[in-house]
């Protein structure tokens, strides 16, 4: 790869970063207040470790989308193809670490609201649809 193109790509996962983030950082904002809910005290054993997996899986998230900047910052520059390696490694980690946080959200509060069976179905239903187009698709585009 040469370097111009290297710098382009390096650059567009960076740009992708920018827009990813706000979304995911509003799920953290959010999931961190609900304890201080009225209800929260509510939620059972299950729901309160699915809160836990919901939480600990968005901070990751995070963590994981925003490493490709901070490597940017700390990192050597003439070391631009390590960074995109690793950057595209921790990206993909933070994907599924928030496939993982929307799901267990997902089923927290599907649970609490319409009970056990509903939420199972709501809940599975979203993990094919996240398979499907954070997947499959990508894998089906994949240049041989």
């Amino acid at each position: 790869m040469d370097r111009e193109e290297l710098r382009n790509r390096y650059y567009g996962l960076l740009e992708e970063l920018r827009t990813m983030l706000p979304g995911v950082q509003v799920l953290v904002a959010f999931l961190l207040t609900v304890p201080f809910a009225a209800k929260f005290d509510q939620l059972d054993d299950l729901g309160r470790t699915l809160f836990g997996g919901a939480i600990l899986s968005s901070i990751t998230s995070v963590t994981c989308m925003l490493t490709p900047t901070a490597f940017h910052r700390v990192a050597e520059r003439t070391q631009r193809s390590v960074r995109l390696l690793w950057g595209i490694r921790v990206v993909k980690a933070g994907i599924a670490a928030l496939a993982v946080a929307l799901l267990s959200s997902l089923m927290c509060v599907a649970r609490f609201v319409f009970g056990g069976a509903t939420a199972v179905v709501m809940t599975a239903a979203m993990a094919l649809l996240v398979a499907a187009l954070w997947l499959l698709l990508p894998l089906s585009h994949r240049v041989r």
